[in-house]
């Protein structure tokens, strides 16, 4: 690998571990979506949610008057007192029946497990690229590029599952919920997928063989790479 190529994937390898690192932040916080029911009592208290692919924290938030377009509880960062339960699902003895009622346990599910394959994938990008670095192996960008997109596809659809999660928990009779918002877990998430999906296409471009220069070279005649 020429001086001018490693720059390129260095560069390059530099802006897609930010990609990760998002990713890694979206997948083990639990600010995806913030949850609030309808106040009818003001000077009182009222229970807001949030949570994320794991974990459900709900928060006794004090209300007091509102303006005329304001109805729900919130915003979540007043201060209260919170608790936090995994999801039953994934944890038999924790509880978390609020949840459970009011959207449905697959959608759940789906958004962890798609996540954990974007982990997953992103990992495996990593070390293929760190092993590239080495002599006379830089034939692991192009995997490497793969992993990554592949990872940006999958932080995605998990993204889109956990969105029609928070939809279906809205609309429902059965959810004291009125109004929603996503979090700045959900905002690292969507981030991480145009950093790896991008750039992850970008290292395959810098992978590739030079192209011949002129038309009547080919790439057997081009000259080779020291």
């Amino acid at each position: 690998m020429d001086d001018s190529k490693s720059l390129k994937v260095r560069l390059t390898f530099c802006v897609l571990l930010v990609g990760v690192s998002l990713l890694f932040t979206a997948v083990v916080t639990d600010h995806w979506a913030v949850l609030s029911p309808k106040v009818e009592n003001y000077n009182t208290t009222c229970e807001a949610a949030h949570f994320g692919l794991w974990r459900l924290c709900k928060k006794q938030i004090y209300v007091q008057q509102q303006g005329p377009k304001e109805k729900g509880c919130g915003p979540i960062s007043l201060p209260g007192e919170q608790t936090c339960s995994y999801f039953k699902h994934f944890t038999p003895g924790e509880s978390s029946e609020i949840f459970e009622v009011t959207t449905q346990k697959e959608y759940s599910i789906s958004a962890a497990a798609i996540a954990i394959f974007s982990v997953g994938f992103a990992i495996i990008g990593t070390i293929c690229v760190l092993l590239s670095f080495q002599k006379k192996r830089d034939y692991l960008l192009k995997p490497a590029s793969m992993f990554y997109t592949f990872a940006g596809l999958c932080i995605i659809i998990s993204v889109e599952v956990m969105r029609q999660s928070v939809k279906r928990m809205i609309d429902s009779k059965e959810t004291v919920w009125i109004e929603y918002s996503y979090s700045w877990s959900f905002a690292c998430a969507c981030a991480s997928f145009v950093l790896l999906f991008i750039f992850g296409i970008v290292l395959l471009l810098i992978a590739l063989p030079r192209f011949p220069q002129n038309p009547w070279e080919t790439c057997m005649d081009a000259e080779p790479e020291h």
